[in-house]
């Protein structure tokens, strides 16, 4: 195992190239399936259209998909002297889970990034919505700092509606920043995957963006399972590394959900797991340190099995199979009397790093200089620059509404 120390040496401008800003793609496809597909597989690279995914994954493959959905989390308020202060929703604090706070009815807190912040000196901003012909007045107000982000209670006094019905109502959604412009009305669907049902992310796992239900009849031909796991994409996603070597650079957290049976799904199919985008490949590899961490001791709470963002790059004499860690899981969710799994994780995974759960990954072309291109560089090695170079110099679109990759090892 690579030492963490040289890991966190690792220099930052190494993982960077050129991306002209008209490559960048600003709006989605008509059609999400009709992007342009990178395969590289075992060193080999070919061209395709995403349509025909099917015929390039392995038979008996399992395909792990990331159901989480992009809440409406940007929201904006103005104070009597009309300036405008935007709220970017990031997670719930009291309540801290996301559906409990999503169903509240009178009032809730957030961790959220204000924009405008010196201009609010402290008052309760309100609103007046109208939700079926029923005005609701709907508050804000600062209660702290929460790290580099505030605390912000909000409330309401129509208890008929839930704070995700007023998001609803007056949300936006939160589309990346790199694409410098508002987000539309086709936004509203086309930054959410067909498949997205848990509420949670203020971003999507775009890997999944190119999947429709034409390409998801197609998999059965080939004997390929899905599966679906929960991580709530938060706004880190998008922070750039300004540290000149990666161990200066602290990763977000967030929050994972995954049920018992999918464990042992996943457990039954370890040679063949295909993740589909960086947030399931991070909450699969996660699920093994996990795993690792409940082998050594049964009786952790569910808040204490958050993995840290160096913490698999710690020297061990013996490391558990990937099928004793997930077996660990299932016997700790089992003994509790629980169906599912609510944790955390931070990790950071980088070049030397050992993947434990994921063969095979589809995904998107990712920022230079980021975590995600990190994450690309540990599993593809070097390659991942003569991979980065077919795509620009064959016209493919980059980063959240770009063209698709599949590799497989």
């Amino acid at each position: 195992m690579v030492q963490t120390k040289n890991l966190q040496n690792i220099s930052v401008q190494e993982f960077t190239y050129d991306l002209p800003d008209e490559r960048i793609a600003k709006y989605p496809l008509e059609e999400r399936d009709q992007s342009q597909l990178l395969i590289w597989n075992q060193g080999q690279i070919s061209d395709d259209t995403f349509s025909n995914l099917s015929t390039h994954l392995p038979e008996n493959s399992l395909l792990v998909f990331n159901n989480t959905r992009v809440i409406r989390a940007r929201l904006h308020f103005r104070k009597q002297t009309g300036a405008r202060i935007e709220i970017f929703c990031l997670e719930p604090t009291t309540p801290a889970d996301y559906a409990l706070s999503f169903t509240q009815t009178d009032k809730c807190r957030w961790k959220c990034i204000v924009g405008n912040l010196k201009k609010w000196k402290g008052e309760i901003l309100e609103q007046t919505l109208e939700l079926d012909n029923q005005p609701i007045k709907f508050r804000a107000e600062r209660i702290g700092d929460a790290g580099n982000a505030q605390e912000i209670e909000f409330s309401w006094d129509n208890p008929a509606f839930t704070f995700s019905e007023l998001l609803e109502a007056t949300g936006n959604i939160p589309i990346p920043p790199y694409l410098h412009r508002e987000s539309e009305e086709s936004d509203l669907t086309r930054y959410q995957t067909v498949y997205s049902r848990i509420k949670g992310s203020v971003a999507a796992p775009t890997a999944g963006l190119h999947f429709t239900e034409r390409v998801f009849d197609s998999l059965p031909e080939k004997g390929i399972e899905r599966a679906e796991l929960t991580l709530h994409v938060g706004a880190g996603t998008f922070q750039p590394v300004k540290s000149d070597t990666i161990g200066g650079h602290e990763m977000h957290t967030e929050h994972i959900l995954v049920e018992k049976t999918f464990i042992e799904q996943l457990r039954d199919k370890l040679d063949s797991v295909v993740a589909v985008g960086t947030t399931s490949i991070r909450t699969l590899e996660s699920l093994y340190w996990i795993g690792k961490k409940l082998m050594e001791n049964q009786n952790l709470s569910e808040k204490e099995l958050l993995v840290a963002q160096w913490e698999p790059y710690q020297e061990e004499n013996h490391l558990p199979s990937p099928k004793e860690a997930l077996s660990a899981v299932i016997d700790y969710l089992a003994g509790n009397n629980m169906d599912k799994l609510n944790t955390a994780t931070q990790i950071i995974i980088l070049p030397g790093y050992e993947f434990r759960i994921v063969r095979g990954m589809i995904t998107n072309f990712h920022q230079p200089q980021s975590t995600l291109l990190l994450l690309i560089s540990a599993f593809l090695g070097d390659d991942w620059k003569r991979v980065y170079q077919h795509a620009l110099v064959n016209n493919y679109r980059f980063l959240s509404y770009g063209d698709s990759n599949l590799y497989i090892k």
